[in-house]
């Protein structure tokens, strides 16, 4: 939903970063600021406030993830399949570590964040598999992609700070995070499932034996 408006920000940011800053320094910075992040979803435990700290390494790791590919090919200082698997690397590295912290500090049931994290990964190896044997990238599905879902967490943390939500559902109380995630790995799983069977049918139909 935000691809054109995003991809004209990163590019108006690329051309004004100082010389010294390379695409480098931001990878690092995308994934010190998830670490900082699962730190602070610890720390929100005991410390409610620590949810602001979140939202700032949110937008921090949307700065360094996102802008250490535009700055590469805006200064034409590409190196693809080193970027394509340092970038990818640390983003499942990133995504475990904040998953972890927001279990340590009961935002969300280890169980939900265990089948959220399995649904993440599967995709990304489809998408990952996908790039290789079919040459098509594709990280953003019905409109929703990294950026969105960082705007959905940064969201989801402003009303947990302030309404501190609990949800009745199936004899149980449940917290926001818990029927968010889990809603979400439901959808994960069934946009892998589907990606995987249309890119199977699609290799199958092209390489026939009879």
């Amino acid at each position: 939903m935000l691809a054109g408006m995003e991809k004209r920000a990163l590019i108006w940011m690329a051309g004004r970063l100082p010389a010294a800053v390379n695409s480098d320094h931001l990878t690092v910075l995308g994934l010190s600021s998830m670490i900082g992040a699962s730190l602070a979803y610890w720390n929100a435990a005991e410390n409610p406030i620590a949810l602001w700290i979140v939202n700032i390494c949110l937008v921090l790791n949307w700065f360094g993830d996102s802008l250490d590919g535009t700055l590469a090919r805006v200064r034409n200082r590409q190196r693809p399949r080193y970027g394509y698997y340092v970038d990818h690397v640390v983003d499942v590295i990133a995504i475990s570590i904040l998953m972890a912290g927001m279990v340590l500090g009961g935002q969300i049931r280890p169980g939900i964040a265990s089948v959220f994290l399995v649904g993440y990964l599967l995709l990304s190896s489809e998408v990952f598999l996908a790039t290789h044997a079919l040459n098509k990238f594709q990280i953003s599905f019905f409109k929703f992609g990294p950026t969105e879902l960082r705007l959905l967490l940064i969201i989801g943390n402003l009303f947990v700070y302030y309404m501190r939500p609990q949800i009745a559902l199936l004899g149980d109380i449940w917290q926001l995070f818990d029927v968010g995630f889990a809603v979400g790995a439901l959808g994960v799983l069934l946009v892998f499932a589907t990606t995987a069977i249309r890119h199977t049918v699609q290799l199958y139909n092209e390489e026939r034996l009879d």
